[in-house]
């Protein structure tokens, strides 16, 4: 049976349309402007836009997703003000000399027929600094910081901000601004009663809280004329407690429509909510119909968000009538030519966003410039080029794992002849493990990618080939991504036949009697955790089955869009243990460990932190964790205990007395804990360097 997300739908192919996305591609008429198509590149910080001397790099960056066919971008947040910032001295525009700056990104955009809009964005209580506001004294539980409530004349203040920026924006050739009223900051904070307390004309009744988020809405208009577009980012699911009820946010949307916006964005979730909306384990275009919800009820624009990375879902969406445009943000990170390969049926040429939030949301979030996993040119395009080779070269590539495929295809696109080996008879590597994961089925695209990219750049490909120094004679430059072989364990019984590695599990050569436990608490160990827990399709290929596993209402029925979750039955009772002590898995990704935790927490998976293994037979798993004894009744025993990089080649060829170079990458160079991003980093760079 072909996966899903394997391969892409006739109607993709050049030969089924000259315009194979019609709805996708169709002018937006804005009465005063004109959208060149329905996408729109979603706001996403990068961390370029906290210091005029980066603008430079912005530009570029925006450049290329112009230049690649977005019809309106929105720039990543910038405060209107210091008590607004998302950090100290973050992004701002408050001040005349702050304008000037900006007026390279504009121009850059408009050079390639785009249009742009600033995000204005107060960060209120998400604000990481001592100086935040909020309507109410209360703090966020993931914030140390406690905020200022702020006091009728300071509420004004921040209208009046918000007002002056988007002027300066304009005056900064900007084309609009899109307030961003969502996710948790400082205008949702007014409209929620969960975090607004107020008792005076700024909160109490529905009314009231959405005062603040209108006035703005009108001050802006007021400020900048009827020729500017004014871009509404409303929650239309909070997922938090007491967050906005429907008809609340009906009536925000009719008000700020009113008041003078052009568009409303949709805003997906709070960044407290403890519901996933932009992981990959999340359906594609799980929330679209919350935007469909909306669409009777006002006559501007709507934009469906989150989980749309491919033409196909876009095109479905707007075809269907749930929204007016789509917002792609990852997307456009992971390919800035997207819209141009789309609008041509190159849809197998798209490199796919795998909503992975390695690169992007963890390194903003952990206050590094952001990249992306499947593109490390995303967010460096002045320093990452992969400009033609002066010199020609014959370079063997041994590994087609994630780092063997980005070193071949950058090297044979720069003009060098690639010849990539690997003794599998697939390309992929780790990835066709990792594809087989619940919620990780987006990897098929990546693959699919890579395959495309292999014909189109002329790598000759032998798969199904072990080779030796004999084989690699010849060549001028030899890189090894050979990979990695599982570590082994030692412990009484690690030889009993019920342990198994997670690469046997997963590869499905090795099968799981009744209990399990899993050895070792890294990613590897949660992605055997999830792969042994589910039974069937994951419910990230169904969104209604996704929504009533973590309790998201699209009917309008729960206040926060919130519902009783209903995790379906686990398929096999599971203990996932570490050696080490402490919560297992606190060493994930910042913005998506959370997830797999709660995710095997739902299915009853027990956790266990600072486990002494003392032996395994056929009656189970004998442990010790705080000087007791206990037998955990398992029929099988995984171990995912960490990687050794696999290197016998490189030591027969320095034992052949090899003269090409040789270069170690991926898990070849280290093994520690599987890092597809460093591999596909450090395959790109290498070969950009040939």
């Amino acid at each position: 049976m072909r996966h899903p997300y394997a391969s892409v739908s006739p109607h993709m192919t050049p030969a089924a349309s000259e315009t194979p996305y019609p709805h996708l591609f169709a002018p937006l008429d804005l009465g005063f402007a004109t959208l060149r198509n329905r996408v729109l590149m979603g706001s996403m910080h990068t961390g370029l836009e906290d210091r005029a001397r980066d603008f430079p790099k912005l530009a570029a960056y925006f450049s290329e997703r112009a230049a690649g066919g977005a019809g309106l971008i929105v720039t990543g947040g910038f405060a209107p003000n210091v008590v607004g910032w998302l950090t100290p001295f973050g992004g701002k525009l408050s001040w005349p000399w702050e304008v000037a700056p900006h007026r390279q990104v504009t121009r850059a955009v408009h050079e390639h027929g785009a249009r742009i809009c600033m995000q204005l964005l107060h960060a209120g209580r998400y604000g990481y600094h001592p100086l935040q506001v909020a309507p109410s004294r209360l703090k966020a539980p993931i914030n140390p910081f406690t905020p200022r409530a702020l006091s009728a004349r300071g509420v004004e203040r921040q209208i009046s901000a918000f007002a002056s920026a988007a002027a300066r924006a304009r005056e900064a050739g900007y084309d609009g601004v899109e307030v961003m009223g969502s996710e948790g900051y400082l205008i949702n904070q007014f409209t929620a009663p969960r975090t607004n307390k107020r008792e005076d004309a700024w909160g109490g009744s529905a009314e009231k809280r959405m005062r603040f988020a209108v006035e703005i809405v009108r001050r802006v208009r007021e400020a900048c004329g009827p020729d500017f577009i004014l871009i509404y980012r409303l929650s239309l699911l909070d997922l938090v407690e007491d967050g906005n009820a429907w008809d609340e946010i009906v009536a925000q949307a009719r008000a700020v429509e009113a008041a003078g916006a052009t568009i409303i964005n949709s805003g997906i979730g709070w960044h407290e909510a403890r519901v996933p909306t932009i992981a990959t384990s999340v359906p594609r275009g799980a929330f679209a119909g919350i935007t469909a919800r909306l669409k009777p009820h006002v006559s501007v624009p709507l934009v469906a968000v989150n989980r749309i990375n491919m033409p196909e879902v876009a095109e479905g969406i707007l075809a269907a009538g749930q929204a007016d445009m789509v917002s792609l943000a990852r997307p456009l990170l992971a390919d800035p030519e997207w819209v141009n390969k789309a609008r041509g049926g190159r849809a197998r040429a798209i490199n796919t966003c795998i909503a992975c939030n390695q690169a992007c949301l963890d390194h903003v979030f952990e206050n590094k410039v952001a990249s992306c996993l499947v593109n490390p040119r995303a967010v460096a395009e002045t320093e990452l080029n992969y400009l033609p080779a002066t010199v020609k070269k014959r370079i063997a590539v041994v590994g087609a794992g994630p780092a063997g495929l980005a070193c071949s295809t950058v090297a044979a696109q720069r003009g060098h002849a690639v010849t990539l080996f690997d003794a599998a008879g697939e390309i992929g590597g780790q990835f066709n493990l990792a594809k087989r994961i619940p919620g990780k089925e987006e990897f098929h695209e990546t693959l699919r990618y890579y395959g495309h990219l292999l014909e189109e750049t002329g790598v000759e490909i032998r798969l199904g080939t072990r080779v030796g120094p004999a084989e690699l004679a010849g060549f001028d430059e030899i890189v090894l991504a050979t990979g990695i072989a599982p570590r082994r364990v030692d412990f009484p019984g690690a030889d009993h036949p019920m342990v198994v590695s997670y690469l046997d599990v997963l590869s499905g050569r090795a099968s799981v009697a009744g209990r399990v436990a899993i050895i070792g608490a890294g990613g590897i160990g949660f992605d055997v955790g999830e792969f042994l827990v589910q039974e069937g399709e994951s419910p990230s290929l169904d969104p209604v089955r996704w929504r009533a596993e973590w309790g998201v209402d699209l009917d309008g029925d729960g206040r926060g869009g919130l519902a009783r979750p209903q995790p379906e039955p686990a398929a096999r009772e599971v203990w996932l243990l570490q050696r080490s002590p402490g919560r297992p898995g606190a060493r994930l990704g910042k913005t998506t460990g959370w997830i797999h935790r709660a995710t095997l927490k739902a299915k009853g998976v027990k956790m266990l932190g600072g486990v002494e293994y003392l032996g395994g037979d056929d009656d189970g798993l004998r442990i010790r964790i705080d000087g007791a004894e206990q037998l955990l009744p398992v029929g099988s025993v995984v171990v995912c205990a960490g990687q050794e990089p696999q290197r016998e080649l490189q030591a027969a060829l320095q034992a052949a007395g090899a003269t090409a170079p040789v270069h170690l990458i991926g898990g070849a160079d280290v093994a520690a804990e599987l890092d597809a991003k460093r591999a596909i980093a450090q395959g790109s760079r290498l070969a950009a360097g040939f």
